[in-house]
């Protein structure tokens, strides 16, 4: 075979060992070492130049001449030592080493090499490369837990030119998850009114290891729940850098990525990857393929000279993508049949099969779907096997008390975006709030609704934001210095929350105005029921006598609140309705105080105490 290092022999010689006068005795013991020190020495540098520099520091050792074993443990213990020489990787590789030897060793991270030398001598002359291999393995088996955990701590293994830095963040693992819990820790922030119903059941799975389905209808908070899920992964993760497929650095899974770890070994270019971007989600429309999902053949790489059996000719799909992260399917039962017999494979042995390739990929992710009821109950939507293959189903409801209604509208409304435009932020009394959530629970009541469809949260979110965007309509035109909601702005809500409702017997001669006087009879009914819960055995005869003399007060969505309180003059009692109503001491206004009093007014009409008379936008209230 041919010697990579022959051209730089006389340079060795002519080294540390040559600076006296010629010896034989020690020429001829470097001749019987450097056969065997050379191939040692190229696999524990990166140069021949580097190597040459080894071997002269290990044979300038006393005693390394002594024998072959002697010369190769001098090598190794100056290759330790790291004081002569660059620690890398060999490429390519001496042809005169045993491939078998040479390839245990290229395997072992840089820095262990030297002493995995000295190992596999202190195991003694073995008969040939395989017996040597083998005690090489022996040699190091106690040592692989901790060189792996050293790697993983390692800050410098992942530090290569533009890799994103790794954060100082600590890994939240399953035990440390399950401290959490028993600290009474929310494990699903932001979610309401599932703490003691759905949220048990998702913690359960996901301790399981359980793909899981939710089934409700809409509105609901399904994909809000499943796109929560993302905060349970850790906030960053180590990545190859350029995989399609977000693989580990120490456990790539394609081809591509265990190349890459071969050829380049600790120096792999390392990325980190935010939990963020570990989520994929796919509405199930008609037009989705297996191609979206799983992934198929790509043209443009086999025109650029790839052969079709090549496994790097296939353009992986959103399954695949999101391996190490969770992905969702929204609407399950509207993906295709062939579509649905596709996730099999990923739902139960975790690995995906692309047309007629040999492509077995251990994906590591947690797939999540959502469905309504009806269509995943009803046999056709979706196939048997796939259902099967759910390691959970988990239903999920509205809010089921009205405390929690109130919960989700002041967390989920927007009625705060005024911004540097000259006003202040509208004001949304709590009462208004209480009717709102109180409208949209009887809507869902309601026999004249279809129950199959439901009515979702996002119909009593929309009501709250007509209802502020009404208030300041009203402050922009009526000139008011602050937007508060008042009663008056509640109709604005029934006809944009119309087409939010199905109902029962709605058929093809669809009659709009009788639905609209369903929704404006449930308003009122709402109104009724909050004045009740919070005026109830309040004293509002001086309000009420206003009237007596046949007094009435006019107002509108554009009526602004000193007109209103001007007509009423001194009112009896305010005070206790504004505390009665939730306005704190020090914050009382003339806009608050109109709203409260409009209030009053509507709750003493509603328990007929009081006449209205509506024309249009006009409202007069009157004895």
């Amino acid at each position: 075979m041919k010697d990579p290092l022959a051209p730089h022999r006389s340079q060795a010689r002519g080294g540390p060992l040559r600076e006296g006068r010629r010896d034989e005795n020690v020429d001829a013991a470097v001749s019987r070492a450097l056969p065997e020190l050379t191939p040692a020495a190229v696999l524990l540098t990166d140069t021949p130049e580097e190597a040459v520099r080894l071997l002269g520091a290990a044979l300038g050792r006393p005693g390394a001449l002594g024998s072959g074993q002697a010369a190769l443990r001098a090598l190794a213990a100056v290759h330790r030592s790291g004081g002569e020489q660059v620690i890398g990787s060999l490429d390519p590789a001496p042809a005169d080493e045993d491939d078998a030897l040479a390839g245990a060793l290229r395997a072992l991270p840089a820095p262990d090499r030297a002493a995995a030398v000295l190992q596999l001598l202190d195991a003694g002359p073995q008969q040939d490369a395989g017996a040597a291999v083998a005690a090489l393995r022996a040699a190091l088996a106690g040592r692989d837990e901790q060189a792996r955990a050293a790697r993983a701590s390692e800050r410098s293994l992942f530090a290569v030119p533009g890799a994103i830095p790794e954060p100082d963040l600590p890994a939240a693992p399953l035990p440390e998850r399950l401290a959490r819990l028993a600290a009474g820790e929310t494990s699903l922030p932001g979610i309401v009114g599932f703490e003691d119903t759905v949220v048990p059941e998702v913690e359960r799975a996901l301790i399981a290891g359980h793909d899981l389905v939710l089934l409700g209808e809409r509105g609901q908070g399904k994909t809000r729940l499943i796109r929560t899920l993302v905060g349970l992964l850790d906030e960053w993760t180590p990545v190859l850098v350029g995989s399609e497929l977000n693989e580990h650095p120490l456990q790539p899974i394609s081809v591509w990525g265990r190349r890459q770890v071969a050829e380049h070994g600790d120096a792999t270019p390392v990325g980190w990857l935010h939990r963020s971007d570990r989520f994929g989600e796919k509405l199930a429309t008609p037009d989705t393929s297996v191609g979206d999902l799983i992934g198929d053949v790509d043209p443009i790489k086999v025109a650029e000279g790839r052969t079709l059996g090549d496994p790097e000719t296939v353009h992986y799909g959103l399954v695949p993508r999101t391996n190490r992260g969770i992905f969702s399917v929204n609407e399950l039962p509207d993906l295709a049949e062939r579509i649905q017999v596709a996730l099999l494979n990923v739902l139960e042995e975790r690995d995906i099969q692309i047309r007629g390739y040999r492509v077995r990929l251990p994906l590591d992710l947690l797939l999540v779907a959502s469905a309504n009821p009806e269509d995943y109950t009803n046999r056709g939507r979706i196939i048997t096997p796939l259902k099967d293959r759910f390691g959970a189903e988990v239903r999920t409801h509205y809010p089921i008390e009205l405390a929690d209604e109130l919960r989700l509208l002041r967390q989920e409304a927007q009625t705060t975006w005024l911004g540097g435009s000259g006003f202040d932020a509208p004001i949304v009394p709590e009462h208004l709030v209480e009717i709102v959530a109180r409208f949209t629970r009887l809507v869902r009541e309601s026999s004249h609704v279809d129950q199959r469809s439901g009515v979702s949260a996002r119909f009593a979110i929309a009501g709250l934001e007509t209802v502020a965007a009404s208030a300041v309509r009203r402050a922009a035109v009526a000139g008011e210095p602050r937007p508060v909601a008042r009663v008056v702005d509640l109709p604005s809500v029934v006809p944009a929350s119309r087409g939010k409702v199905e109902f029962a017997d709605a058929g093809s001669d669809n009659d709009d105005d009788r639905d609209l006087e369903v929704l404006e009879h449930l308003l009122r009914q709402a109104t009724a029921q909050t004045f009740r819960a919070r005026c109830g055995g309040l004293d509002l005869t001086g309000l009420q006598e206003h009237f007596t003399s046949g007094e009435t007060v006019e107002s509108g969505d554009l009526v602004p609140a000193a007109a209103l309180l001007g007509q009423l003059g001194t009112i009896p009692h305010l005070a206790q309705l504004l505390g009665r109503l939730g306005v704190p001491e020090g914050e009382q206004s003339a806009e608050q105080a109109a709203a409260a009093v409009e209030f009053a007014l509507e709750g003493l009409y509603l328990t007929r105490r009081l006449a209205k008379d509506t024309d249009g936008s006009r409202t007069v209230y009157g004895a």
